[in-house]
């Protein structure tokens, strides 16, 4: 059992300049199709369009087209009219340098973007894509309520994926309701696509707590390795996403697993309770809040380095530095003017402003 998908969202960058690392890019894609595994994801908007770009040079332009499956997503939430998603289509075409995309999705659904979806027909754009060839299957990515899941999958029962956010840190929770919005697209009949199976890193690296009762299930395997088993020993999924930057991070995910039992997915969603006791901030980088910001500041990144200080306080002067590099290039956190569109376009919905205070008053301090 192997569901591994290739995200396009975190991949290997080249320190001295920010750029993607091409040559290490194409080593792992190739030992990724090597194994059997056909699945790249990509969106408009990931890495600034770098990421399409990035497809079409690793993947489109390096083998060929029955070699792989691509999907992409349209920033509906972007579009001004019903035209809008047709151009906006045909530059992710050439961007990625195809003619068609295997899966082609309505990106970040959520109350408010479902509500500029409807009114300018984006679910219709999506199947006339599909009756011209150009989108073999269609669906969506959400990130809201399970209520709202099934409201719109009754509403569309024409789509036939849905891309959600599953891991076992998530899968109890109120905020993102993993389980109970697996369930219902699984109640239409919709195959699942996972995102974010081992939390944007997170669950990478844990607590000992959290380490020692995962270590039970599978002595030999890595925590990220557990993250994605959980995830793909769901029965309706069909890929689990993971956004790789090492190979190392490749070899891991592709070690052939036998599916969780009940029991043990049981054990690991009670481990996510020590988990959650230890992250200070439980943001996945994903970087979303950035774009709107007026001051510029770098959430993810001040997060980052708010989460190191606080599991490790005497490092202070270790991450100190590092973060008033990245302040003479961006906004710190204590600019922030508490405007909230960071926390509008958050799919973890977190209280960003007040986690920003936070790290104001450990970095920002006298400043």
């Amino acid at each position: 059992m192997n569901k591994l998908g290739f995200g396009f969202l975190r991949l290997p960058m080249l320190e001295k300049d920010g750029e993607i690392d091409l040559e290490r890019l194409n080593e792992m894609v190739d030992v990724y199709l090597q194994h059997g595994k056909k699945y790249f994801d990509t969106a408009y908007t990931y890495l600034n369009g770098k990421s399409e770009w990035a497809i079409r040079e690793s993947v489109v332009k390096r083998h060929s087209r029955e070699e792989f499956l691509l999907a992409d997503k349209l920033p509906g939430y972007q579009m001004k009219s019903y035209e809008d998603c047709r151009r906006c289509f045909e530059v992710q075409l050439e961007r990625c340098g195809v003619d068609y995309f295997d899966v082609y999705l309505l990106h970040w659904l959520n109350g408010a973007n479902d509500k500029t979806a409807e009114k300018y027909r984006e679910f219709q754009f999506l199947q006339e894509l599909k009756k011209e060839g150009k989108a073999r299957r269609i669906g969506f990515s959400f990130h809201d309520t399970a209520d709202l899941l099934d409201e719109i999958l009754t509403r569309h029962p024409e789509v036939d994926v849905v891309q959600l956010q599953i891991n076992y840190l998530d899968w109890e929770s109120e905020a993102v309701q993993a389980r109970l919005c697996y369930e219902t697209a699984v109640r239409h009949g919709k195959k699942v696509i996972v995102m974010e199976p081992v939390k944007g890193g997170t669950l990478a690296s844990l607590p000992p707590d959290a380490a020692r009762k995962l270590r039970q299930i599978d002595p030999s395997a890595s925590a990220a390795s557990l993250a994605i088993r959980f995830a793909a020993s769901l029965p309706g999924v069909e890929v689990v996403l993971s956004g790789m930057n090492a190979m190392e991070q490749l070899l891991d995910n592709l070690q052939e697993t036998e599916p969780l039992s009940e029991a043990e997915r049981k054990e690991m969603v009670q481990a996510a309770v020590d988990i959650r006791q230890s992250i200070a901030v439980p943001c996945t980088g994903c970087g979303y809040c950035v774009s709107g910001c007026p001051k510029q500041i770098c959430i993810p990144r001040y997060f980052k380095l708010y989460n190191e200080y606080a599991a490790c306080p005497g490092d202070d002067w270790k991450i100190r530095p590092a973060y008033d590099r990245l302040a003479l290039k961006h906004g710190r956190a204590a600019e922030c003017i508490g405007c909230k569109s960071c926390e509008r376009h958050c799919p973890q919905k977190l209280s960003v402003t007040e986690y920003l205070k936070k790290v104001a008053e450990v970095f920002d301090n006298g400043k």
